[in-house]
């Protein structure tokens, strides 16, 4: 057996022999730029198809070039992943959590390298992209403890003459799409989720991060995954994933991203083509409209710290990210003053400087859809900071503040993936809790509150799959915080926790009739 699970601990960047690792894994990341890379079918690389780049956001340079897959390619990589399904499933369950924890030593001893390719590929700080391979690390480790747990005696009542058992066996093959705003961690923990309980499984990345899920793969490959058990198929959402989703040998989706595509992706899972024997299974986690309620009697300077913590951490391109402060009318002021003073603190950069706290958004699109909604939200309130953006030179939006925002304005509910944090006035705690649980989704929140009866109160009411009291509503950490989310944010997984894992098996249940001795000798005679 393994030893007890810990989590990995963060980086502390303020000793300078971790800032020097990090500073050479940047320059080791960065002399591996503009490389082509393959898609990898049963462990055959293919190269020479339509290609695509991935780029810096913080500077627009070209990081490496993909392959664009195609039908033709997402069916070969599940008929591959089906045949090589039939022999990983008979693989003992040691052999399966080996490769955890070998793929987790090597990210281990890698650790500011892969974080390094995140600094470079989606803008993340140092910080933020340590905590994302520490994460990772977290899901390999945890995921190879949970299996050692799901594969060992089941309890079961007990009745006479029967002898019964539940085991957990593998469904098949799962098609895994991660997003890009966790690209290691969370690509990372899908994968080895589904191939602990003994699936196979076709890994699409996000067009955005496919260099770090790339990489990923590759230690995957060194740590003796076997060929077909994890094919990469780098491509777009239409060409590749609707493929992967539609496909009749396919028993199980894994998805992370927009609501808009998930849903998606659930209403083609349900639909049952010819030759289909099963009821698709979706895991899904799809978003949020994050509050923090900032409660009259609650320390107000730590409540500030928080939701600029928690709007603007990575950008605000987190499913957990703060997007609404919603603060009572006593301590509004002063909390609005706050608030625009420390995210007017917050400095802006090139995240590859190891003093920036706040980098670019991811690409383009995302640039101009979050533009848009700061300029629609100057309409709907008071700009009390940022509200400027170029993308000139990298897709940079100052984290922007927005007061005195209606409970139904469109920035009060529609999620805007970016650094943009609406402040409500609420009239009462019971007020803050009704504006709290008004939109489609239920992910995460949190309360500043020093009164016992009102979180009471939000314990029972606050309608959210991760509740926090006093803190920030980001940061979940594996084995601690299980997390996943109500309504549209999703399936509520609870990635990180001891469910997890079920969403990737299913139960047997075999039962003997135990026959008396005197009966079996009778039955023995001639």
């Amino acid at each position: 057996m393994l030893p007890e699970f810990k989590n990995e601990p963060f980086t502390d960047f303020a000793r300078e022999p971790d800032r020097t690792a990090m500073e050479q894994a940047l320059a080791k990341v960065r002399s591996q730029l503009g490389k082509t890379y393959p898609i990898v079918i049963d462990g055959k690389r293919i190269d020479g198809l339509d290609t695509f780049e991935s780029f810096n956001p913080s500077t627009k340079q070209v990081i490496a070039t993909f392959q664009s897959g195609t039908r033709k390619h997402a069916n070969e990589a599940v008929e591959v992943a089906a045949k090589a399904f039939e022999t990983w499933k008979r693989e003992t369950v040691e052999t399966r959590v080996e490769l955890l924890v070998k793929a987790a030593e090597l990210l281990r001893k890698r650790k500011h390298e892969f974080s390094a390719a995140m600094v470079v590929e989606v803008g993340k700080s140092w910080a933020e992209a340590d905590g994302d391979t520490a994460e990772a690390i977290d899901f390999l480790e945890f995921y190879a403890r949970e299996a050692q747990r799901y594969a060992g005696p089941q309890p079961l009542v007990e009745i006479p003459n029967e002898k019964n058992a539940l085991t957990y066996i593998p469904l098949g093959v799962g098609a895994v799409i991660p997003p890009w705003n966790f690209p290691l961690a969370i690509m990372a923990g899908m994968t080895v989720a589904a191939i602990v309980t003994g699936n196979s499984v076709v890994l699409k990345p996000s067009s955005d991060a496919p260099w770090i899920a790339y990489r990923f793969f590759q230690l995957l490959e060194e740590a003796g995954i076997p060929a077909g058990v994890v094919n990469f198929v780098s491509g777009g959402g239409e060409e590749v994933g609707d493929t992967l989703v539609r496909h009749p040998k396919v028993r199980f989706v894994a998805f992370t991203g927009s609501k808009e595509v998930g849903l998606h992706i659930n209403e083609q899972a349900a639909k049952t083509p010819r030759g289909q024997l099963w009821i698709k299974r979706v895991v899904a986690e799809m978003g949020g409209k994050d509050a923090i309620i900032v409660d009259s009697d609650c320390n107000i300077e730590e409540a500030a710290a928080a939701v600029v913590a928690s709007a603007f951490g990575f950008q605000g391109q987190k499913c957990s990210a703060c997007s609404r402060a919603i603060v009572d009318k006593t301590v509004y002021d002063e909390f609005v003053g706050l608030v625009a003073e420390k995210t007017q603190q917050l400095k802006v950069g090139d995240p590859a400087d190891s003093s920036t706290q706040f980098g670019p958004v991811v690409n383009k699109s995302a640039f101009k859809k979050i533009s848009s909604y700061i300029e629609k939200g100057m309409k709907e309130g008071r700009l009390i900071a940022g509200g400027t953006f170029t993308d000139k030179d990298g897709y940079f939006i100052s984290p922007t503040v927005i007061a005195d925002v209606h409970r139904d304005a469109t920035i009060a509910q529609e999620e805007i993936f970016g650094p943009v944090l609406a402040i409500i006035k609420a009239e009462n705690f019971d007020d803050a809790l009704e504006i709290a649980n008004d939109t489609p989704y239920g992910l995460t929140g949190a309360v500043f509150s020093n009164d016992a009866e009102k979180i009471r109160m939000a314990e029972e009411d606050f309608f959210v799959g991760n509740l926090y009291f006093n803190r920030k509503c980001t940061g979940a950490l594996v084995g601690v915080h299980p997390f996943g989310g109500f309504n549209m944010s999703g399936t509520d997984s609870k990635a990180g926790g001891r469910d997890y894992l079920l969403l990737f098996l299913q139960a047997k249940l075999v039962s003997h009739r135990l026959v008396p001795s005197s009966q079996a000798k009778q039955a023995g005679s001639i």
